[in-house]
Order: C-alpha cells, then sequence, then structure tokens
C-alpha cells in the first residue's frame, strides 16, 4: 500500500462530524504520491522542481499513473504545478479505486463523500495498516492528514528525519491548501456581494 492510499482508507474511515474538503485531499493526495515516487527513486527534486526517472511499474495502479503522467520535459514541472494538475478529482478517483480493489464494500452514488453512511470500509489488511501508521504518527502520513484537516494538531517535520525532497514536497502542499482556502474565502466574498446586489443592498 502506498501512503496516499493510506491517507484515502483513513479520511474514508472518518466519522459524520469530521468533514474533509475534498480539494483539500486531492492536493495532500498528489503530495503523498509525489513522496512515493521519491522514495521509490522515480523522481527527484532540483530545487522546487520535479526531475523524473526512468518509468517504471510501481504495482499500484494510481501511483503508476502518477509515475506516467510526470513532466519529462525540461525544465520540467514544480512541485507546487505538479500538486494542482495531479490533484485535480484525485480524491474521487481514489475513492473509484478503492471500491473496484474492494477497500470499500458498499457505495451509492457518485462523488466523494468520506463522512456518508454509504461509504463502508471492508475490515481489511490495508486499513487496519493505515490506523497503523496514524497511530504510530509515522511523519509523512502525520504531516499529510494534518494539512488535509483530518489531524487538527499542527505537525512540525523539522526533527523527524523525513529528508529534504520529503519536507520540500509537505511545505508545498501546506502552501498549496493555503491558497486553495483563501481562493475559497474569495469566492465567499465575491458571493456575498453578489447577493446583496441582487437583492438591493
Amino acid at each position: 500500500m502506498t501512503t496516499a492510499r493510506d491517507l484515502a482508507l483513513i479520511a474514508l474511515s472518518l466519522s459524520a462530524d469530521q468533514p474533509v474538503e475534498q480539494g483539500d485531499l486531492s492536493l495532500a493526495l498528489a503530495g503523498a504520491e509525489a513522496v512515493d515516487l521519491l522514495e521509490s527513486g522515480a523522481l527527484a527534486l532540483e530545487g522546487d522542481r520535479i526531475v523524473p526517472g526512468p518509468p517504471g511499474v510501481t504495482g499500484d495502479r494510481l501511483l503508476d499513473q502518477a509515475d506516467a503522467a510526470l513532466d519529462r520535459r525540461e525544465p520540467y514541472e514544480t512541485i507546487d504545478d505538479w500538486l494542482w494538475r495531479r490533484g485535480t478529482e484525485l480524491a474521487a478517483a481514489y475513492v473509484d479505486d478503492l471500491r473496484l480493489t474492494g477497500l470499500i464494500i458498499h457505495l451509492t452514488g457518485n462523488g466523494f463523500h468520506p463522512w456518508s453512511a454509504s461509504n463502508v470500509l471492508a475490515d481489511s489488511p490495508a486499513r487496519r495498516r493505515a490506523e497503523e501508521r496514524r497511530t504510530s504518527c509515522e511523519p509523512v502520513l502525520t504531516a499529510l492528514l494534518s494539512v488535509a484537516g483530518i489531524c487538527q494538531d499542527p505537525v512540525d517535520i523539522s526533527d523527524r528525519h523525513v529528508g529534504d525532497a520529503a519536507t520540500t514536497v509537505l511545505a508545498a502542499v501546506g502552501d498549496s491548501v493555503t491558497q486553495l482556502e483563501a481562493i475559497r474565502l474569495r469566492r465567499d466574498i465575491e458571493s456575498a456581494s453578489f447577493d446583496n446586489v441582487w437583492r438591493g443592498y
């Protein structure tokens, strides 16, 4: 199992009173894939740019898709650009994949609703492993959970021996989620302003 898949399994195990923003989770999943590809040697970072290695097969369908999606043209893609491009609708893609692999045993309707009662996770070794990583506070997973809003306590990974490249990825995920929240806030303000004009205020 990959970090991204573990992250998705934990998100789907949340109760209804722990909502997760799909966009935040999608960005965190894209970051998790980047860290997994770093660890497998499929990519390296030069500054903030992703330098892909030779195309390979990881054995995980979505991680293989991520590897195939790497921009292999110089000057290469920044990690920020990767997160936004790869992260588009990625949470929903993981839900679909978990359903196809039998890790979700019941799913009605479409879309990503991790707090919906229609999502029932199978009691699988994969789910237990994800929970073990969560409870052991594995640093990369814990940082991604924090960024996605699943773990409320801020995580300082500077002293966790994560590695400079992974730290760069995690910092970029945090920045992207912050940008996304700013976009949401701006849209809310614009929507409220439009409603006020429409009502004559």
